[in-house]
């Protein structure tokens, strides 16, 4: 019996920055059009992402990337990512949430079951503040965060923390992460894994329900 749902937040509770230029580009009084990058929704078109999936370079040096760039496109030095997210984002992050998420995640909790996030980087990358305006935050169990464990998907570690604090076993775990490499780590752990796809989110829900028995 499946217990637990364990999601990735970036790209999976949130919409990812390539879904999004069209908010940035406004916040930050670029012309539409202006960012072009676009990763999972043009890999052709992104050498940086290319690489990034072939493990030249890792998702922070990705997005340390784009920050430099971002940053260089209005005259700005950002070091610090929840810098280029509170830009780019403003000031209404609830606006970038899945509506599907929301809604999965109020219907496994009125299930009964359990609700997780295992991310490498949320209050790395989004701020710390950024938690308090995501109320909806409130409803999960649990949240390990690698911005204070220092251990990142798919070190097994990261894995094995949140089914321990979950107080179950990994088996017990549905986990939903858009990175294949953090979807294969969590088969290694043995927990329950979904490959969401960023270009099909309610499919990938979908699949997550189903496995939970709440399809």
């Amino acid at each position: 019996m499946k217990e637990a749902l364990v999601l990735d937040f970036g790209g999976v509770i949130s919409r990812t920055l390539f879904e999004t230029h069209d908010l940035s580009e406004k916040a930050l009084g670029l012309a539409p059009g202006t960012l072009t990058w676009r990763g999972p929704f043009d890999p052709a078109g992104d050498a940086a992402w290319r690489a990034m999936q072939a493990g030249e370079m890792s998702e922070r040096d990705y997005w340390a990337l784009r920050m430099r760039e971002t940053g260089e496109l209005v005259g700005e030095t950002w070091t610090e990512f929840p810098q280029f997210v509170g830009r780019v984002r403003g000031a209404e992050p609830a606006a970038v949430i899945r509506p599907e998420a929301l809604a999965v995640i109020g219907r496994v909790k009125g299930a009964g079951k359990k609700l997780a996030i295992l991310s490498n980087e949320l209050d790395l990358f989004y701020g710390k503040d950024f938690r308090q305006k995501l109320p909806f935050l409130e409803l999960f169990d649990v949240i390990v965060d690698a911005t204070y464990t220092g251990i990142l998907k798919p070190d097994p570690r990261a894995y094995a923390s949140v089914s321990t604090e979950l107080n179950l076993p990994p088996e017990a775990c549905v986990f939903v992460d858009d990175q294949k490499k953090n979807v294969r780590g969590a088969v290694e752990a043995g927990m329950v894994p979904v490959h969401f796809d960023v270009t099909a989110p309610g499919e990938s829900y979908a699949a997550a329900l189903r496995l939970l028995g709440l399809d």
